[in-house]
């Protein structure tokens, strides 16, 4: 491995004996000196070169040690400045370190103490650089995010401008088809069109959860204290709503309150209600619970039902975009909702995971990063 460059020092004392000699008998160890009798030749070699070190006297007639540290710092902000002083003036180099001095060397100078306050220095310099050239990183890297959310707006915006107009054309078209000239057209065609119109309304859903997951990302988190279970009971009045049937037995148990996204958090529960809801739909007697129970200190939120399950080998897979495991002539979706419920848990610092067994359930539980400010403890609800 090639050598580390020597450290430069600038050595700046208005008695050019004294600095000089220091010059010395700094390179003598091996550092780089350059040496001045005025503050202000040093501050002109500081600005065509960088050194890492400044060792300024205290007391000099043209510009002091203070003086010269301050004016060295604006140049290099990274700059590790060293005062010089006499044992009467200690008082000073105390108020030198105030102004960004590091430490600082009484005279007459001795080696054994020069040395380790060097050491100290170096390791500070190279503690800025390293931070310096972090900082530098992070900057770059949060330019390219920055450009990279910018073009993701414009595809967003592509997507639901481009993509919904022949979506529309379609929807509206096959429509047509259907209720004008459905006495002209074979059953076969019919039948054709309705599967036409189906993948269309499809699709536009699946271009509404694909802008829903990548907004997520983007959209600030408005946190506040939000009562789980009305929120809960909001999810399930508008749910049951649009049910054919509303024979599914829905319990809702203590739910305490907690710190969160209103939006988002009501976005998970429509999402895992609606699965359930869904999934249930082919049981004889469906049922849904909805609860929560204390594991390790923290809360920890469920959402359970009796219907068709799944496979817990592929249980990996569940939170992934477009996974699917059910085939969607027996259950409709675009497998993009658990991706969405997992992105949210994940802003709010939390985890989620699953449960379940073929055609016996499943059950979704997850935890939010943040303690509930207040634990309000919800009656257990009747069956719906």
């Amino acid at each position: 491995m090639p050598e580390a460059p020597a450290a430069r020092i600038v050595v700046v004392d208005d008695e050019a004996p004294l600095m000089t000699a220091l010059c010395h008998t700094l390179a003598e160890q091996g550092y780089e000196t350059v040496g001045f009798t005025s503050g202000i030749a040093a501050l002109e070699a500081l600005q065509k070169s960088r050194y890492d070190l400044l060792l300024t006297d205290l007391m000099m007639p043209e510009m002091n040690g203070i003086g010269l540290l301050r004016a060295a710092l604006e140049i290099d902000p990274l700059l590790v400045g060293i005062v010089i002083t006499g044992e009467g003036a200690i008082a000073t180099a105390v108020e030198a370190m105030k102004a960004g001095a590091l430490d600082y060397i009484l005279k007459p100078f001795k080696l054994s103490i020069i040395l380790p306050v060097l050491a100290r220095a170096l390791a500070v310099r190279r503690l800025r650089l390293e931070n310096a050239e972090l900082e530098r990183r992070v900057q770059a890297r949060t330019t390219e995010l920055e450009a990279a959310n910018q073009e993701l707006e414009a595809f967003s915006y592509s997507v639901s401008h481009d993509l919904r107009a022949p979506l529309r054309a379609m929807d509206g078209f096959t429509s047509i088809l259907l209720t004008s000239y459905a006495s002209q057209m074979p059953h076969e065609a019919q039948q054709l069109l309705k599967k036409v119109r189906n993948s269309a309304h499809h699709l536009g859903h699946l271009v509404d959860d694909l802008l829903r997951l990548s907004r997520l990302g983007r959209q600030p988190l408005a946190k506040r204290l939000i009562s789980i279970s009305s929120l809960v009971h909001l999810v399930l009045e508008e749910l049951e709503e649009q049910q054919e049937s509303c024979s599914v037995e829905v319990h809702v148990g203590a739910l305490p309150d907690c710190q969160g996204d209103p939006a988002l958090l009501k976005q998970v529960f429509v999402n895992l209600l609606s699965n359930a809801f869904k999934f249930t739909r082919q049981k004889e007697k469906p049922v849904i619970d909805v609860g929560s129970q204390s594991q390790g200190g923290e809360v920890v939120y469920f959402v359970r039902d009796n219907g068709a399950g799944f496979d817990m080998q592929y249980a990996q897979r569940l939170f992934g975009v477009f996974q699917r495991f059910h085939r969607a002539e027996e259950f409709e979706g675009t497998g993009v909702g658990l991706s969405i419920v997992h992105r949210i848990i994940q802003r709010h610092g939390g985890r989620i995971w699953a449960e379940a067994e073929i055609n016996q359930g499943a059950a979704f539980y997850f935890t939010l990063s943040e303690p509930p400010a207040t634990h309000f403890i919800a009656p257990p609800q009747q069956a719906r």
